[in-house]
């Protein structure tokens, strides 16, 4: 437990993330001894994501220790590994400093893990993406805002509270006791008493606060929650994959021992997608008995546990755990947590989820509850129709470069709804909740229609719709949305795509950097790719297939040199997908066919790039550097991807782009 004041220890250095690269350098060589007076907050980087502070690969030895030794290993710039192994250890380190939004993208406790295990006590920001605070709080690790570590430097013990300002009253208790895990023992133990909520009259509510009041656990507790209210609540449902099930099993053993049970194995499972086709990617390929390791650890976490389990048969998976997990158990009204940051994915269909770190999920699996923050809300009203050629992921790239971009979405529950979102597929709407995370959101949820139910009557003929139709929530009229209710007329959306980034000057490689496609002139490109849980679902093959369609109509294929990746979200994409002769279409014009799973995305799998001089166009859901490759990452639609396949450079897809017989043809 941390003392009540917190001072630096003597000797202890503090390590600036500046844009400068070289600054960096010269720190860790020793050369360097910055103070917070010396920089300005504009200086520091902003956007540190997971990625970067432990990539795909680090992650694959799951002690903590061990992943220390890589802590930064994806800081590359100019083609080197800015922070060498073991540096930010041997550096003598006590606090990192960054700028806004640190921690952003993947789910992945790793990361604090690596600063934590590398000597890091405190990190300073001017903003932390949800997740990753959620994280630094559960390993103990004290975050405060740059005026703090101005204080420390000065000599000053600083109070304990000056590292609990954005904290509510339970994760003032975690800071209190040095973690989530021995949070939890002093609460068993009766050491300390969980807050309760003060009594309150009703209130109009939004989706998040209406899902979290059904799930108190207090049954006794006032249900009118308000943004900020600290709450014990019920969990439904829950997952991890063959990339986090690891730590979540070693958590479980040393706290609660070898014979360790959890309260409701029902709708929890495990995955075997994310690294199931690493072995095939060169530079994965070495550590191919650590990855068999984790393997071998998610089998015995299943037989152990009796979760449901979504194991590879003969080397294949069934598909990406966020499209099976909505196509086979999330309901409308659930509360879902896992271990993945693409969680909130369930929000399509009116499910309340979004992902935890290893920690958290060991906390909850284990006594089928946990503690979390009623948060704020932001609500997007969507009216008209998405013109020909733009998509729901358009409309996400058009959020990400506007209100994401400058925070209005930070930490917030994005709403999706109006006449516009009724207009959308399922599918669709699965794109907007997935990519809430990329807006450094807590999580998207869309309001529930006929659609849903159709789509889940045509997924799960057995279900009960009248059943599932009482635990669909809707926002109150009058409702408060902190982040304010913004409208978006589709018809005014085009093709977008997001840029690269440039780390090397300071502007951080992720999706809020949106372009218009008309706007950014001809990018050559050498790979096109086609999947992931963003765009590997049923009516993104479907897109891919019609793109495809109208170009084979004219006789046009895969542009020369260019390689085009298709892979299927889940065996049921991939039967649609056969069903409807797509399989022989995307052959016969020269696609790549990848089975079913996750891959490419985190560099695991066909489709990333091995090369920093490839350029690739890609459906995923974040460009970070590095993160599919070492080469040069465009986001963009299924249908821009697809026809910049074709094309050989990122081109927007128009119907008639290949002329309107091809396009008639190919639509009959």
């Amino acid at each position: 437990m941390p003392s009540s004041t917190i001072r630096l220890s003597p000797g202890a250095r503090v390590l600036f993330l500046t844009k400068d690269p070289t600054l960096i350098e010269r720190q860790l060589r020793g050369e360097l001894t910055l103070r917070m007076d010396d920089i300005a907050i504009d200086d520091l980087l902003d956007d540190v994501n997971t990625d970067v502070m432990t990539p795909a690969w680090t992650c694959f030895d799951y002690l903590p220790d061990e992943i220390a030794r890589n802590a930064y290993a994806g800081l590359i710039i100019d083609g080197r590994q800015l922070i060498p192994r073991d540096a930010l250890f041997a550096g003598g380190f006590e606090v990192i400093v960054s700028g806004y939004r640190k921690g952003t993208g993947s789910s992945r406790e790793t990361a604090v893990q690596a600063e934590k295990w590398s000597g890091i006590r405190i990190a300073i920001a001017a903003s932390f993406a949800p997740i990753h605070k959620r994280n630094n709080l559960n390993q103990g690790v004290l975050m405060a805002h740059h005026d703090v570590l101005r204080r420390l430097q000065s000599g000053e013990a600083v109070p304990i509270a000056d590292f609990q300002q954005d904290c509510d009253p339970i994760e003032r208790l975690i800071v209190e006791s040095g973690g989530l895990l021995p949070l939890s023992e002093r609460v068993a133990s009766g050491a300390v008493k969980l807050p309760a909520l003060s009594q309150r009259p009703a209130r109009p509510q939004t989706m998040v606060e209406k899902i979290l009041s059904r799930h108190l656990v207090d049954a006794n507790a006032s249900a009118a929650l308000v943004p900020g209210d600290a709450v014990m609540v019920r969990v439904d449902a829950g997952y991890s994959h063959d990339y986090t099930t690891a730590q979540v099993h070693h958590f479980l053993q040393q706290v609660h021992g070898a014979s360790y049970r959890i309260k409701d194995p029902a709708k929890f499972a495990v995955f075997e997608d994310h690294l199931i086709y690493a072995d095939s990617v060169p530079r994965i390929a070495p550590y191919r008995d650590k990855i068999e390791r984790l393997r071998e650890l998610q089998r015995e976490f299943q037989r152990h546990t009796g979760v449901r389990n979504h194991a590879a048969t003969d080397g294949r998976s069934p598909g990406i755990c966020h499209q099976i997990a909505r196509e086979t158990f999330i309901d409308p009204g659930d509360f879902v947590q896992a271990t993945d940051s693409h969680t909130c994915m369930g929000g399509a269909g009116n499910a309340l989820a979004w992902g935890v770190g290893a920690t958290e999920y060991a906390a909850l699996i284990h006594s089928g509850m946990t503690a979390v923050t009623v948060p704020e809300s932001i609500r997007f009203e969507l009216h008209g129709t998405l013109a020909p050629g733009v998509t729901a992921k358009d409309l996400m790239l058009h959020i990400l470069a506007g209100p994401a971009r400058r925070q209005e979405t930070l930490d917030r529950v994005i709403e999706f709804g109006g006449p516009g979102l009724r207009g959308l597929s399922m599918d669709e709407r699965a794109t907007l909740a997935n990519m809430a995370t990329e807006c450094a959101a807590k999580t998207g949820i869309c309001e529930a229609d006929d659609s849903l139910f159709d789509w889940l009557r045509a997924i799960r003929p057995d279900v009960d719709i009248d059943a599932l139709r009482t635990r669909t929530v809707a926002p109150d009229a009058g409702a408060t949305y902190t982040g304010g209710v913004h409208r978006i007329d589709l018809d005014k959306l085009e093709p977008m795509v997001a840029t690269p980034g440039d780390p090397a000057r300071g502007i951080p490689a992720d999706p809020t950097n949106g372009a218009l496609v008309r706007e950014i002139g001809r990018v050559r490109i050498d790979i096109a790719y086609g999947g992931s849980c963003t765009a590997g679902k049923h009516e993104d093959l479907d897109m891919y297939a019609r793109v495809i369609a109208e170009a084979r109509a004219c006789g046009r294929s895969v542009a020369p040199g260019v390689e085009f990746f298709i892979q299927c979200g889940s065996l049921a994409v991939e039967a649609h997908a056969r069903a409807r002769g797509y399989i022989e279409l995307f052959r016969e014009a020269g696609v790549r066919l990848v089975a079913p799973g996750c891959g490419a995305c985190i560099g695991c799998g066909p489709g990333a790039s091995s090369h920093e001089s490839q350029v690739t166009v890609s459906a995923i859901n974040r460009n970070f550097k590095g993160r599919s490759g070492p080469g040069e990452l465009w986001l963009a639609s299924p249908l821009t991807v697809a026809a910049s396949a074709i094309e050989g450079h990122i081109t927007a897809y128009r119907p008639g782009l290949w002329g309107d017989a091809a396009t008639k043809e190919a639509t009959h």
